[in-house]
């Protein structure tokens, strides 16, 4: 896959947003002739839009395996979800599309389905993701409608709806991060001592995760997974939701992937948040320091995860791309490590890995 990567910044009375991006949704090209998946796709579809008289185009990939396309019919659209039944379960998209519908948040409608071959028919969003639509003066605008919208579906949790964010999950995804972008990326081979104060590290911020109040969790509640729609917004990419840690997806929200924010506005979004919460009965902490110190940490541990997830995604499945960004996410890890005296070790250990001491020479 060909990816292009752009930088813009915005500015408006002093407040800045970076970003980084390749295109609104990311491009995908089609091999007609060799694609079997697809000509299965299009009989699939001929079967549900307008008796076949339909035009098929790419509309989005992402870093998983399912891919996305435009069906256009009648002067109508929709979104046709191609997720192979071997690489991915359609059945958890259905299902948390319902969820996400019963608490009020403005997700796809599922209008056909074949969840043995990994088809879906899905309502169309359009193109404009809050990633491509957001700059410094609608900023406020739009994070206030997706905080609206995640209360909602905070609200609407139940415990044994969707799979637990518990203990293991949390330690495979923090394995990650050694795995993939210490050994893999920065070729780097922890010692004993190093391998310790990780390992402490982690079991520090997982059970800071495990003591927060569960709710639901998109799990990635981030702009490029949020459109601009009306009601808005529309939210897509949600089928790894979980039950977990209430400051989640608020963390997915400001601290982003592929765009960076002052940190002002960041507290400013997470306490308005925090107070809408407080009022609608969600169990945030009853101070807004211990929310926020609960926020952070949670913030660690995605920070973390996702540097292994995108050298995983570059290395094991070559998606290029990912790795342009993983200096934004080594500098949110070390800013949050920094100002919380139990994880000083974690960021002298990042210090360590992202400016390694040079070897010393002999001389002859």
């Amino acid at each position: 896959m060909r990816v292009i990567w752009g930088l813009c910044i915005g500015k408006d009375s002093g407040n800045e947003v970076l970003k980084s991006h390749n295109s609104p949704l990311k491009a995908i090209g089609l091999q007609v002739s060799s694609d079997i998946r697809l000509e299965q796709l299009q009989q699939w579809l001929a079967a549900h839009v307008a008796a076949g008289a339909f035009t098929l185009k790419p509309a989005s990939a992402d870093a998983s395996f399912r891919r996305y396309f435009r069906v256009t019919a009648g002067g109508h659209s929709w979104i046709a979800m191609d997720a192979p039944p071997e690489r991915e379960d359609c059945r958890a998209f259905v299902r948390v599309a319902a969820l996400l519908r019963a608490a009020g948040v403005n997700a796809p409608r599922v209008e056909a389905q074949d969840l043995e071959r990994g088809f879906l028919l899905l309502t169309d969003f359009g193109d404009t993701t809050y990633l491509v639509a957001l700059d410094a003066a609608n900023a406020d605008r739009l994070f206030g409608e997706a905080t609206g919208a995640l209360i909602k579906w905070q609200l609407a949790s139940r415990a044994g709806e969707l799979p637990p964010y518990d203990e293991a999950l949390l330690g495979r995804e923090c394995s990650l991060f050694p795995e993939w972008y210490i050994a893999r990326h920065l070729g780097i081979t922890l010692s004993g001592e190093q391998q310790r104060t990780l390992s402490e590290m982690l079991g520090l911020i997982i059970a800071r995760a495990l003591a927060q109040p569960a709710v639901y969790v998109h799990r990635d509640y981030m702009p490029r997974n949020l459109m601009v729609t009306d009601p808005n917004p529309g939210v897509i990419d949600f089928q790894d939701a979980v039950y977990g840690p209430i400051s989640y997806d608020m963390v997915s929200l400001t601290r982003d992937a592929f765009v960076s924010w002052e940190e002002e506005r960041v507290i400013d979004w997470t306490a308005r948040y925090w107070e809408q919460a407080k009022r609608a009965g969600l169990p945030v902490d009853s101070d807004f320091g211990g929310f926020y110190r609960d926020f952070e940490w949670m913030g660690l541990q995605r920070h973390l995860k996702v540097l292994g997830i995108f050298a995983r995604i570059h290395y094991r499945d070559g998606k290029n791309g990912y790795l342009e960004d993983t200096p934004r996410f080594v500098r949110y890890a070390r800013a949050v490590a920094e100002r919380y005296s139990e994880l000083a070790p974690l960021a002298r250990l990042i210090d360590q890995l992202e400016k390694p001491e040079p070897a010393v020479g002999h001389t002859a």
